[in-house]
């Protein structure tokens, strides 16, 4: 109307009105709006179908071949956590570099067109050690985490001040893929129910990001996790499984959020798995017809997990009563841990297809396999035979036994060393009598196997032994508690041992730098020690082994993925090449084999096999051989006498991702 009585000066206002739509046509903005229950994306109504990828569970090389299979199933956006123990295992150090660098990942999603949905904590649990926390954090033994104790606090915003401004060039309205950022993770299954917490943490994250950036929580779909979970100009969000009601599920959601968009922050396509349990699987006929329901109802959706992927080394977590994750954290997801495509991806891509274009072009196929065969392994030393290059802190005494990370050790394993204050003719209970070891300890005197103990399991074992007889004690840490009141979990003889009546005291202890000491070789064939005495038939002390396999540079598209099995061996930690790519346990299951990527093979140079069994190898009574194969086992039958104490999905009593 202006232009049509301005007459004359329209010439004039032209090239302003041409720059300022410009300037229009570039602006990116991402909201809610709550008069029509939806997201607007650049002023247009959005919709997101989502699906959760860890970056810290997938090797560097792979993050573009897995975003880009997520884009092909017609995905619009992903969902990630960033844990800060992965981050910063130092207080003030650092490392945002190779496969912790998640600045290049959301770089990756942007150019290949997802956007990016943000959890950075700073607790995230994802099955991950301590949910994400440092253990360093510990280090004050009456820390409240996840509250507004202000040594906590303090440490929150140190990371949060390191993290954050990496964070914000990746925003969408700076051009980058996040459109929205979670505050904390599931605070109402916690028990602190501090509010100044979550208080505190918008703050925070509005005085980095801004205050154009959608904010978010989630929490389980019930009434009462919203109560200590949602906090005010923060929105709320719920996640629920694929059996339940789904309109029931948002309903709680409507409680917290009366208006806005409905959404499922994690739908579950599948499940987590622990040692000794059954594999966990979600049927893709429920999955399929429930996620048809959500989109069905215009509701976002994000599936957790999309793809599962890896915990390598020491990374993973352990749920209450105690219950350590295994390595492999494939999930039952769409992709499978090694990325490859599932009957259950192609029957979610269907469904996506309803309710949005699916992508064209060619599908990117799974990475290939190779079963690379038998691997001949030679015994070298067992722990005490090398405990003077394995400890390089070197011995530390104590009248009673120091915890982990009293030791200034975080991860792997410890020796205790003290001697036998009596003569034990008979058999006499060693005994964890306050269930204080943390969290299988394997026992030995005078250099023979005598039993294990293992926590909340096997608390006593018998032992017999000449008065000044040496003890040793490898306690292994498992994994700690990622969900619940407990993830202050510490490590290491967390409280006394005792033999008979007798409290035993005078410990010798020794930091163990084992993944230190495979990298630099100290290691080897030419350390090897005499024979050790007889053990029992059904146990040995804790030793290592090494083999070697060469793979031709003349074959065209080698190395490629592969799988390790340990036919007949128990339990224990494998390196390749130095990298320690986790725990094998196929005695309880269900895991029999891990994955391994194949760059961390060579066709160069022979690669290097070591193998920490810490109960019983084969090697005396049949072939001492590993195997690589070109097909994952992870769900292998576990023996009939576990016992589950809650069911899939029901965080109300038990668990959070």
């Amino acid at each position: 109307m202006c232009l049509l009585r301005a007459g004359n000066t329209i010439l004039l206002l032209l090239p302003l009105l041409l720059l300022f739509g410009q300037s229009l046509s570039v602006s990116r903005s991402f909201s809610i709006d709550y008069q029509n229950d939806c997201f607007r994306k650049d002023g247009d109504v959005f919709r997101y179908i989502s699906g959760s990828i860890h970056y810290f569970r997938i090797p560097r090389i792979y993050w573009k071949d897995r975003l880009l299979k997520m884009y092909m199933a017609g995905l619009n956006a992903i969902q990630t956590y960033i844990p800060w123990n992965f981050h910063e295992e130092s207080p003030g150090v650092y490392n945002f570099e190779g496969d912790r660098d998640f600045e290049h990942f959301l770089q990756l999603a942007n150019d290949i067109g997802l956007l990016v949905i943000l959890r950075p904590g700073p607790y995230v649990c994802s099955e991950w050690d301590m949910g994400g926390l440092p253990a360093w954090l510990l280090k004050k033994k009456n820390i409240v985490l996840r509250s507004s104790d202000p040594d906590y606090l303090a440490a929150v915003d140190r990371w949060m001040g390191k993290l954050l401004p990496r964070v914000k060039p990746y925003l969408y309205q700076s051009g980058g893929p996040i459109i929205s950022v979670q505050v904390e993770n599931e605070y109402g299954s916690y028990f602190a129910c501090d509010y100044n917490y979550l208080r505190h943490l918008t703050k925070l994250f509005r005085s980095y990001l801004g205050n154009d950036v959608v904010l978010f929580t989630t929490d389980g779909g019930g009434i009462s996790y919203l109560k200590c979970g949602t906090i005010q100009d923060v929105y709320a969000t719920v996640d629920f499984g694929p059996n339940g009601n789904i309109s029931a599920g948002f309903a709680v959601q409507r409680y917290a959020e009366p208006h806005g968009p409905l959404i499922n922050s994690e739908f579950y396509t599948g499940w987590l798995d622990h040692w000794g349990w059954p594999h966990s699987v979600v049927a893709t006929s429920q999955l399929t017809k429930s996620l048809n329901t959500i989109l069905a109802m215009g509701a976002n959706v994000n599936m957790y997990m999309f793809i599962g992927g890896t915990t390598f080394g020491y990374w993973n977590g352990a749920n209450t009563p105690y219950a350590p994750q295994p390595t492999s954290y494939d999930f039952n997801a769409p992709l499978s841990e090694a990325g490859d495509l599932t009957e259950k991806y192609y029957a979610v891509r269907e469904v996506i297809k309803k309710y949005r274009k699916i992508p064209e072009g060619p599908m990117p196929p799974s990475t290939p396999k190779y079963a690379y065969g038998s691997v001949t392994m030679k015994k070298l030393q067992t722990i005490t035979d090398a405990l003077d290059k394995l400890s390089l802190s070197g011995p530390v005494k104590s009248k009673y036994p120091l915890t982990f990370l009293d030791l200034n050790q975080a991860f792997g394993f410890v020796l205790y060393r003290t001697f036998l204050p009596l003569a034990c003719i008979t058999p006499i209970p060693l005994s964890s009598p306050l269930n204080g070891v943390h969290d299988r300890a394997y026992v030995s005197i005078n250099g023979v196997a005598v039993g294990i103990l293992e926590r909340n399991k096997v608390l006593s074992i018998n032992v017999t032994g000449n008065a000044g007889s040496q003890l040793d004690i490898l306690v292994e840490n498992m994994g700690r508690i990622n969900y619940g009141k407990d993830i202050n979990d510490f490590k290491g003889l967390v409280t006394n041992l005792t033999l008979g009546e007798y409290v035993l005291t005078d410990w010798t202890m020794y930091s163990l730098s084992i993944d230190e000491a495979i990298n630099q070789g100290i290691i080897d064939e030419d350390g090897a020690a005499p024979e050790d005495p007889p053990q029992p038939a059904a146990l040995s002390l804790p030793t290592f082994y090494r083999g070697s396999f060469i793979i031709p540079d003349g074959i065209p598209d080698l190395p490629q993925d592969t799988y390790i099995k340990l036919p007949s061996w128990r339990k224990g930690q494998i390196w390749i090449n130095g990298f320690n790519l986790g725990r094998y346990w196929p005695a309880r299951g269900p895991q029999v084999t891990l994955f391994v990527p194949a760059h961390l093979l060579s066709t160069a140079v022979p690669n290097n096999l070591t193998v920490l069994e810490l109960e019983n190898a084969p090697c005396s009574s049949g072939p001492c051989t590993v195997e690589f194969t070109d097909s994952p086992i992870i769900n292998a039958t576990v023996l009939p006498n576990y016992k589950q104490s809650w069911s899939l999905f029901d965080k109300g009593i038990m668990l959070g991702l």
